[in-house]
């Protein structure tokens, strides 16, 4: 095998955020290439950096009272922590907000411009009056302008997958302030994607092979067909106030975050080739013969697939091999949620103490080379780890491992008889249908044949090179379950207690525990942590992807001690008590995003003693009598009925979160008190435009009500 020179990396985690158990399906996924990649022998660099720039860090570090130098510092060391508590291991870790990314950042812009790519015009753009600033899209919602969801962001719709720009949206709202944003002129930078040698050459590289199936499908839909042209130039520049690169020759206007950002990829590895005295150009000059790889999320294909490689390309650097996406994580059939506890974080994760080996597994064991959403069910892992892992793989050395400890000094037999030594061939190196007789294959009696899979241990390395860890897993499990079928066929147990049977005894389990040694060959991408205690336990070097052909005799091997456990269902409750997000009032945080339902279904009781205030802050409440005059269920919501209110000079609708209380019928026509003056808030459901008071005491939950008399409009003092 010839050895290949690969670059690896991984989409950029952004800067204002955990890493949660959705975000470690790619780097799990990755991680689990890039070693198996390592051990065939392969020259491969894996790097990775935060996503640094934007608003969003700007208006955080504001809010904290730091710098947003000081901000992504603290989260780069908390994604490190997190991502090698799940044994993800980079070659290099970096920022984007690095003198590296700066350089490329600026050199594929001037390469751009003077290609004549760049352009420049006055746009209109949303503007918070509040808190006067230019919005980014990222901090505008409203209706998708293509298929009508609510509550999306300015730049695509998760719902449909559409890509617009902010101005699109119908009934826009700051995230910010919750403002409605006005429109204001700002000359802007504009990246000519437009252009024929942009879409020419993205209509040959998105279907040459570099996307899957689905990403190049999805790509043809964006492109149009061959006659038309559907691109638009692209908005690379944003106004101060900013956290970001400035660009060259231009005060006062900052790169757009998703200019730098996949440029970060560049800035990493040449922070790794400087400490490492790698060839940068090797690996990005334009025509190079090393294998590039990006592992990222289906709803980042977009700037992938058509900004990023069209940069490259007319910038004279190399393009991706491959661009490889996954789709989302669901937990329990559904959409990660608070309320539920499934909103797991990594951080929680390993303090409950459950082992990260766990997730990977059963990450594998779900993942594919589609860009399908992949399912955490609660029960199924527990139960999926706790078979495979602990009852068949880890079970295999349990079985064999004392004997060989103290009938022979830990000591694997010289040699072994011709059956033993072909049921270990046909296992790991021969084309042999098992399925076809295991009995007869057990006992050593079988022809090695051509069968569809080829020889095993080429076949299960085509699966991790496909990215199939869900197809190799079930492999590796069929041929656990073989291997424990010998062990019962000949069960060491027995032959232990029979005079005379010590030879056959030290032969079954040398058998067993090089089985075992190969199937950790297998399963070492996915778990490096037990793999290296199985290293340790056999007294051998770290496996190697050819080590799965070879044979441990005469060996001594170390006492066995027991490598991993089982998952203990409490360990499952723990953790989503832990995440279940806190009923109590939070103290509301500058910037915040709350929607009046979230106050709504936030109305248990808080044992802190509120402050006191004065009758002035009083009477900016305006309070009111409201007639329920329609109470009905909102469509995927947990806790909220919708009321429509009537105030007496106009009718409101109130998201409220009293569903676990109310029957909606038994609502209508009943007076209630609302706050009337509470800005309205959009939300996922529609527009919020005030509240209604309750009380409870964590037992229930009760709507105030004035006494009889009291006609809607009236104003409470």
């Amino acid at each position: 095998m010839s050895k290949r020179k690969i670059l690896v990396t991984s989409a950029l985690p952004y800067a204002n955020g955990s890493i949660h158990l959705g975000h470690l399906v790619e780097y799990i996924q990755t991680d689990i290439w890039v070693r198996f990649q390592k051990m065939q022998g392969h020259e491969v660099h894996y790097v990775c950096a935060d996503d640094t720039h934007g608003t969003p860090i700007m208006l955080r570090a504001q809010s904290e009272g730091i710098t947003p130098e000081a901000l992504i510092a603290r989260v780069q060391k908390e994604h490190e922590r997190d991502f090698a508590g799940f044994h993800v291991e980079f070659d290099n870790y970096y920022t984007t907000h690095s003198p590296e990314t700066r350089h490329y950042s600026e050199d594929i812009y001037g390469k751009l411009k003077t290609a004549g790519l760049i352009t420049s015009r006055a746009v209109e753009q949303f503007y918070d009056p509040v808190k006067q600033m230019f919005l980014p899209d990222r901090f505008i919602k409203g209706e998708c302008p293509k298929c009508g969801a609510k509550d999306q962001y300015g730049d695509n719709c998760e719902a449909c997958g559409a890509a617009y720009a902010p101005t699109d949206l119908k009934n826009p709202y700051s995230a910010v302030s919750g403002a409605v944003p006005v429109k204001k002129a700002s000359e802007h930078f504009f990246f000519k994607l437009s252009d024929s040698r942009c879409v020419d050459f993205l209509r040959a590289w998105t279907t040459s092979g570099t996307l899957q199936t689905e990403a190049a499908n999805k790509m043809r839909e964006w492109l149009g067909e061959a006659d038309e042209n559907k691109l638009s130039d692209w908005d690379i520049s944003r106004d101060a106030p900013y956290f970001g690169f400035e660009i060259p020759d231009a005060p006062g206007k900052y790169f757009y975050v998703w200019l730098d950002a996949p440029v970060g990829y560049m800035g990493s590895f040449r922070k790794l080739c400087n400490d490492k005295g790698i060839d940068f150009d090797e690996f990005w000059q334009k025509d190079s013969t090393a294998e590039l790889y990006h592992f990222i999320g289906k709803d980042i294909l977009y700037f992938h697939a058509l900004f990023w490689p069209a940069m490259l390309e007319n910038a004279g650097y190399r393009t991706p091999t491959n661009i490889y996406a996954h789709g989302f994580l669901t937990v329990n059939g559904e959409k990660m949620s608070k309320s539920r506890g499934t909103f797991i974080t990594a951080e929680s994760y390993l303090q409950q103490g459950l082992n990260p080996e766990w997730l990977r597994y059963y990450y594998a064991a779900k993942l594919n080379s589609t860009m399908e959403d992949i399912d955490l069910n609660l029960e199924d892992f527990a139960a999926r780890v706790n078979s495979d892992l602990v009852g068949k793989y880890i079970n295999l050395a349990s079985r064999a491992a004392g004997f060989i400890s103290k009938r022979f000094d830990g000591k694997l037999a010289a040699s072994l008889a011709p059956a033993r030594k072909c049921f270990l061939e046909g296992l790991f190196v021969k084309s042999v249908n098992i399925a076809r007789d295991p009995d007869e294959f057990i006992q050593g009696r079988f022809t090695e044949e051509d069968v569809p899979d080829g020889r095993r241990t080429k076949y299960i390395a085509d699966l991790y090179e496909q990215r199939k860890y869900g197809e190799a897993l079930r492999e590796i499990m069929y041929l656990t379950d073989i291997v424990n079928k010998f062990v019962d066929y000949y069960k060491p147990w027995e032959l232990a207690k029979q005079n005379g049977q010590d030879g056959e005894l030290h032969e079954v389990c040398t058998v067993i525990l090089n089985a075992f040694k190969s199937l950790t060959v297998y399963l070492k991408p996915v778990l490096p942590r037990l793999a290296k205690d199985v290293e340790a336990f056999l007294n051998i070097e770290p496996l190697v992807w050819e080590d799965a052909k070879t044979l441990l005799l005469d060996h001594t091997i170390s006492p066995y001690s027991h490598l991993i456990t089982r998952i203990d269902p409490k360990q499952i409750t723990a953790l989503v008590e832990a995440s279940t997000e806190s009923l109590k009032p939070a103290t509301p945080q500058p910037h915040s995003q709350q929607r009046h339902a979230q106050h709504q279904e936030n109305i248990v009781e808080t044992t802190t003693q509120p402050a006191t205030i004065s009758i002035d802050d009083f009477t900016k409440i305006d309070l009111r009598v409201a007639r329920i005059v329609n109470a009905e269920h909102v469509e995927g919501a947990d806790k909220l009925l919708k009321l429509t209110l009537d105030i007496g000079t106009e009718q409101r609708t109130v998201f409220a979160g009293i569903k676990s209380a109310y029957d909606p019928e038994k609502l209508k026509g009943r007076l209630t008190v609302m706050v009337a003056n509470l800005a309205p808030r959009k939300m996922k459901f529609g527009l919020s435009e005030g509240m209604v008071l309750a009380a409870g005491d964590g037992n229930g939950l009760y709507l105030l009500g004035p006494d009889e008399g009291a006609q809607p409009g009236m104003r409470i003092k």
